[in-house]
């Protein structure tokens, strides 16, 4: 059998003792790893509405956003926000996120598992009629033909909630399903009465109706009791010449019902997404508008949906840290792997002040081990016993510390043990030179 070289022991003797450290580090970061979040996808859905409305632009504006960080946003064109809602709920349909009016899903907002990103600005209610009366309470609409919004659409969903609160319905009044463009077509027609649209003031619709002598805007003086009544309806005001100065459009102060825009999002989606559509929507809606204040939103108010976890810490802390001052794939990329510092913090440090001197014990054993039996046999210390016993066993541990290899740092302790072994043999010489007579005859 080929005997080892001496850098062969050596090298088993550093396996014997970092082997099983390394062995136990590689587990502890493969089960860290376990915990390590997917990362990103590279494609996210949302839906919103019809080409020509707001949330279709505003979507095209968040793909802006999406693309320089090198992930595709598409944009699929819906009915509105009811549809949007159902697409969300039911699985499969490919939908992450979607614009939604507020007030749409709450009646089963709260059972719901969809989540709220947060609210982006206020989408006022518009009523406009071609009454001779002035209309400042929806009850005085009873038994007129209304356009009340086409199915589908989160305009028709709030305006039945506010007809029914005062007990109008299809058994005394005209509902007819047209809302925008068709709607504002009906009423220059005379084929309705009043119509209702939600609508952001920039509107070009509602620039158009605002601008139009015939028309008449409602202003809601009970405006204060529909916003206690139903949480995601807010109280603003048009102020008087707001829309055009130079013709005073509107002449009066313009009390109105605004539900908010919300982001809506499934239960799966990724938190780095999250993240990144609130700072898109900080972007396109941060500046505020003639009814938001400037930084108001997006705001974690206005909802109908529980709020994220991942959108409330956006909202207290802001963008993550590490997305301040790194690309946004290298962001996520070290924020899915911190997990992967416990194993470090919990072994791989606590290894590297432990192991060497484990491995320093270890080399220093092979030497020490041998002077248990030195010891034994030492004429000064050991027991006392026949020479020639004592001299054969002191031949046996000088034969065998021959072999024992260690590396060159412990040399010393080696040689020392080679020459205490000499020294014992000195003195197990000494005895045996004094156990003999001088004429050569052991005494009696």
């Amino acid at each position: 059998m080929r005997e080892r070289r001496p850098a062969e022991r050596t090298t088993t003797g550093y396996l014997a003792v970092y082997a099983p450290a390394a062995v136990l580090t590689l587990l502890g970061f493969w089960l860290a790893y376990q915990f390590v979040d997917p990362a990103p996808p590279e494609r996210v859905t949302i839906a919103t509405g019809g080409s020509q409305g707001a949330y279709f632009h505003f979507a095209e504006r968040y793909a802006e956003v999406f693309a320089r960080e090198g992930i595709e946003l598409e944009i699929r064109q819906t009915a509105g926000s009811a549809e949007n809602l159902a697409l969300l709920r039911e699985p499969g349909n490919g939908i992450d996120i979607a614009f939604v009016q507020g007030g749409v899903g709450a009646p089963s907002a709260a059972a719901s598992p969809l989540h709220a990103l947060g609210s982006l600005y206020f989408e006022p209610l518009w009523v406009f009629h071609r009454l001779r009366s002035n209309v400042t309470d929806l009850r005085q609409l009873a038994g007129k033909r209304l356009g009340v919004g086409r199915e589908g659409s989160g305009t028709r969903t709030v305006v039945l909630e506010l007809l029914n609160r005062n007990r109008i319905d299809g058994t005394n009044t005209s509902l007819v399903p047209v809302s925008g463009e068709a709607g504002a077509a009906a009423l220059e027609a005379g084929r309705v009465d009043a119509v209702f649209l939600v609508a952001g003031a920039r509107s070009p619709l509602v620039q158009r109706l605002l601008r139009t002598d015939a028309n008449r805007l409602m202003s809601f003086a009970r405006a204060e009791a529909y916003e206690r009544v139903l949480p995601y309806l807010s109280r603003v005001v048009l102020p008087r010449g707001a829309i055009d100065l130079a013709r005073d459009v509107p002449g009066d102060n313009v009390t109105l019902l605004a539900p908010s825009a919300t982001l809506i999002a499934t239960e799966a989606l990724h938190p780095a997404i999250i993240d990144l559509t609130l700072q898109a929507a900080s972007q396109v809606h941060g500046r505020g508008g003639l009814f938001e204040r400037f930084g108001q939103f997006p705001s974690p108010e206005f909802i109908d949906f529980p709020l994220s976890g991942e959108a409330k810490r956006f909202f207290d802390a802001g963008t993550p840290f590490l997305q301040r001052f790194m690309p946004f794939w290298a962001a996520t990329l070290v924020d899915r792997l911190a997990v992967m510092l416990l194993p470090f913090v919990a072994l791989v440090l606590p290894l590297m002040r432990v192991m060497p001197p484990v491995y320093q014990w270890r080399m220093r054993a092979r030497v020490y081990r041998w002077y248990k039996e030195l010891l034994a046999i030492d004429p000064v210390v050991g027991q006392p016993s026949e020479l020639s016993v004592r001299m054969s066993e002191l031949a046996r541990i000088e034969d065998e510390v021959s072999k024992v290899n260690v590396p060159m740092s412990f040399a010393d302790q080696l040689y020392q043990l080679r020459a205490h072994i000499e020294l014992v043999r000195e003195r197990l010489s000494a005895d045996r030179a004094s156990a003999v007579s001088p004429e050569g005859e052991t005494p009696p």
